[in-house]
């Protein structure tokens, strides 16, 4: 049985995915999806992926879209020596894993999507109150990292992977769009 992941390098969401692969050793094909040129619009990949997004899950028969669903389901099918640690049994623990993962994809992920339309339709970076909505994430971060060595336990879980793959996208393009908006847009 073959197990694909459908990817594209600039997605934060499939760079934590392939990161949860990488920790578990999943030996996988990965396929780059051009997303400009549109083959994840294509009758066969949206049969498969309706949301027509990445990254995307294909496992023999079946198929997944979403990174947060993705990692969890790789960890629990494939990464039996690594689960007690990525995506602890203990409920307590879990339920923290997942509000977190939840925060990605509610707070800091967005902001990476606004970021990069701004750049994209108006070729300027991003403004005031866009900036002061990331640190209100990074905020919140910060709050967590309070309590836990981590973002979610005192060991690295699914949530680190899942945040470190949209911060670090967020500090970049923060801080090319505010040299883009400071030599005056995209030329």
């Amino acid at each position: 049985m073959v197990i694909r992941i459908y990817k594209k390098d600039a997605s934060p969401p499939a760079r934590a995915v392939l990161m949860a692969a990488e920790i578990i050793n999943l030996k996988c094909e990965i396929q780059d999806v051009d997303l400009s040129s549109g083959p994840h619009l294509s009758p066969e990949y949206l049969e498969k992926n309706t949301l027509h997004s990445v990254p995307f899950l294909e496992d023999g028969d079946f198929y997944l879209a979403d990174s947060h669903a993705i990692i969890t389901y790789l960890v629990s099918k494939y990464g039996a020596e690594h689960r007690s640690k990525w995506y602890p049994c203990d409920l307590s623990v879990r339920a923290t894993v997942d509000q977190r993962m939840y925060f990605d994809t509610s707070d800091l992920f967005p902001h990476i999507k606004n970021i990069v339309s701004v750049i994209v339709t108006q070729g300027v970076g991003p403004d005031a109150e866009q900036i002061k909505a990331i640190n209100a994430g990074y905020e919140v971060l910060d709050k967590y990292l309070q309590k836990t060595k981590f973002v979610a336990a005192n060991h690295m879980t699914l949530a680190d992977v899942s945040c470190v793959a949209s911060v670090s996208s967020l500090n970049v393009l923060s801080i090319a769009g505010m040299l883009i908006s400071s030599n005056g847009g995209i030329r």
